[in-house]
C-alpha cells in the first residue's frame, strides 16, 4: 500500500515540477498571454484545469473579482492556495471538480482559460457546452492545445490530441465564435472565442 502510495506521490511531485518548471515559462510566459486578453479588472475569471497555478496566479493580479480555480486535484489546489497567500492574493477560489461537472452559476463567468486540459476530457462537446452555459453573453474562452502533427513530438500522445480546426468546428458548433487564432510555437496553439448570444437550442 505504502509503494503505491509513494509511487503515487513522486508522481504527483514529477508532474508539479514540469508544470513549474522555466522552461514552461519560456514557452508561454503566462503573463504576456494574459495581458493580451480582454479581461478587464472587474472580471470574474475561471481556470479550469489549474494545475499549480501556472495561469491562475497572473489571472489573479488582472482582476479585483473572483478567479475559480478547477483542478479536481485537490494538492494542486492547496500548491495554488499557496503560492495566492505568498503573493497577498486573496481573490482565488477552489473548486475541486471537473470541467463535465462545473457547478458554477450560467452567465457567471467573463473570461474562462482552458490551457492544456480540453485533450484530457471524456467529451469534448460536452466540456465545450459546460464551458458556453457558465460564460455571459460577451464572454471569453481561450483555449491553449498541442497541435496534432507528427512531426511534434513532445506533449500528450498523438491519439488524444486536438487538432486546431477540429476544437475551431467543435467551438462553432456549440455557439462560440472564433476571435482569433495564433501558433505559440511548432507545438502550441491557442484560439479564442467569444460567446456572442445564449446557446442555440
Amino acid at each position: 500500500m505504502d509503494h503505491n502510495h509513494n509511487q503515487q506521490d513522486q508522481k504527483f511531485l514529477t508532474k508539479m515540477a514540469f508544470l513549474d518548471s522555466k522552461q514552461r515559462e519560456r514557452l508561454i510566459p503566462p503573463e504576456v498571454l494574459i495581458n493580451q486578453m480582454p479581461i478587464h479588472n472587474n472580471h470574474t475569471l475561471l481556470d479550469v484545469g489549474a494545475g499549480s497555478g501556472f495561469f491562475t496566479i497572473p489571472m489573479a493580479e488582472r482582476t479585483i473579482n473572483k478567479v475559480y480555480a478547477m483542478d479536481p486535484d485537490k494538492r494542486m489546489l492547496s500548491v495554488i492556495e499557496t503560492k495566492a497567500k505568498e503573493k497577498g492574493l486573496h481573490n482565488i477560489e477552489p473548486l475541486q471538480e471537473t470541467i463535465e461537472n462545473l457547478s458554477l452559476q450560467n452567465d457567471s463567468i467573463d473570461f474562462v482559460m482552458a490551457s492544456l486540459i480540453l485533450h484530457e476530457v471524456k467529451s469534448l462537446t460536452i466540456a465545450l457546452t459546460k464551458i458556453f452555459e457558465v460564460l455571459s453573453v460577451g464572454g471569453h474562452l481561450l483555449c491553449l492545445e498541442y497541435e496534432k502533427d507528427d512531426l511534434i513530438i513532445e506533449g500528450p500522445p498523438m491519439s488524444i490530441r486536438i487538432k486546431s480546426e477540429e476544437l475551431e468546428k467543435a467551438l462553432l458548433a456549440i455557439g462560440f465564435e472564433i476571435v482569433k487564432k495564433t501558433k505559440i510555437n511548432d507545438a502550441i496553439y491557442t484560439v479564442l472565442a467569444a460567446k456572442t448570444e445564449k446557446q442555440r437550442v
